[in-house]
């Protein structure tokens, strides 16, 4: 892969310092390595704890988690998952932003956007070791942290539940959205099939709801994959050895995925709330932050057919079974714009003006 010339990096910075200093935070095309430490750090701090140990989760969010508060006005919580820059601070912007198109719902929402920290951000911001870190892209398939506890994604996806499911603080909350784009949509449609923490909220009488927009890859179900004639089979021998490996199949899966099996995971995910957000423009098969992998190219050429064959093949296999999925006219790989176009706020904040138009 030829590399940018400084004269194409300096090209790249200018344009995205207007676009970010002139119309606002843009949760972008994700063009930038994702090898340099993060921008910034968010500013809150969430406790993570299992039987595997203790790390603490960086976070923004629009009231203070740590308080103790009790919210009474909450009534819907939403979570953005930055892409894999882990440029928490870009999403928040952006999830702001979206929330300020809807107005009559600020005062009922709290906003959320963890940060899946590495290593590298860690030792750059000089911050507490327990912080938790992954590896550059493990945590988009819920691998387990680096440091200092093997703890997975999802299990810090689990904590932020935990303390939404808590009544005492959050007396009306009534939904939480969990939304992630590009990387943060692997991570969100992973936990969508795999994740612990609705439980909580479903016995705390709280709906749930997955936005997974723009993600370079899906978790199949089977060994099937996307064929040149609309039909759905396994690799030839040999093709690609590690197509159904985990993060796309279930070789080898993480052992916070083991509590169930593949078949009651998918029968479990059919029946979810999921909400597929495919940028009608996300089509280029050259993208610098499209999975390139053979595993990756399995599942089709760009991340629009990629989308569109997933929900084809989840319907072939549950019939009757109908993909809540929405192609947005005129947005490529862009998080900013998918977040605040009409599908993206009526996913989010079930916006009634938003939903027509989404139509």
């Amino acid at each position: 892969m030829r590399l940018p010339t400084f004269e194409q990096l300096l090209a790249g910075a200018l344009a995205t310092c207007l676009l970010l200093c002139g119309a606002g935070a843009r949760a972008a095309d994700e063009t930038a390595p994702n090898h340099r430490p993060v921008k910034a750090v968010a500013d809150q701090r969430l406790d993570v704890r299992t039987g595997a140990g203790r790390g603490v989760l960086p976070l923004y969010a629009s009231l203070s988690l740590a308080d103790g508060a009790v919210q009474p006005d909450i009534e819907r919580a939403v979570l953005v998952f930055h892409g894999r820059l882990r440029d928490a601070d870009v999403y928040w912007r952006s999830a702001q932003k979206a929330l300020a198109a809807v107005p009559t719902q600020a005062s009922h929402t709290l906003l959320v956007v963890p940060q899946f920290l590495a290593e590298r951000d860690v030792a750059a911001y000089g911050l507490a070791p327990e912080t938790l870190r992954w590896s550059l892209e493990g945590w988009e398939g819920g691998e387990p942290a680096l440091a200092p506890a093997p703890l997975s994604s999802f299990d810090a996806i689990d904590a932020v539940l935990a303390l939404l499911a808590d009544r005492h603080r959050f007396p009306h909350l009534a939904q939480v959205v969990i939304a992630g784009h590009s990387g943060g949509g692997q991570v969100v449609q992973r936990y969508a099939v795999v994740g612990q923490g609705e439980a909580a909220l479903a016995a705390a009488g709280v709906k749930v709801r997955y936005v997974v927009a723009n993600p370079s890859s899906y978790l199949y179900f089977s060994a099937d994959r996307p064929q040149a004639d609309g039909g759905f089979r396994p690799l030839a021998a040999g093709t690609c050895p590690a197509y159904d490996q985990w993060k796309y199949g279930w070789n080898d899966a993480p052992a916070y995925a083991a509590q169930l099996s593949p078949r009651a995971y998918e029968a479990r995910y059919v029946q979810r709330d999921v909400v597929m957000l495919l940028g009608a423009l996300d089509v280029d098969p050259q993208h610098p932050a499209l999975d390139k992998s053979c595993s990756g190219e399995a599942q089709g050429p760009y991340r629009l057919a990629r989308g569109r064959s997933y929900a084809s093949y989840l319907q072939l296999r549950h019939p009757g079974f109908k993909a809540s999925v929405h192609e947005v006219p005129g947005v490529g790989h862009d998080g900013d714009r998918m977040l605040g176009s009409a599908c993206g706020l009526a996913a989010l904040f079930d916006d009634p003006r938003s939903e027509a138009a989404c139509r």
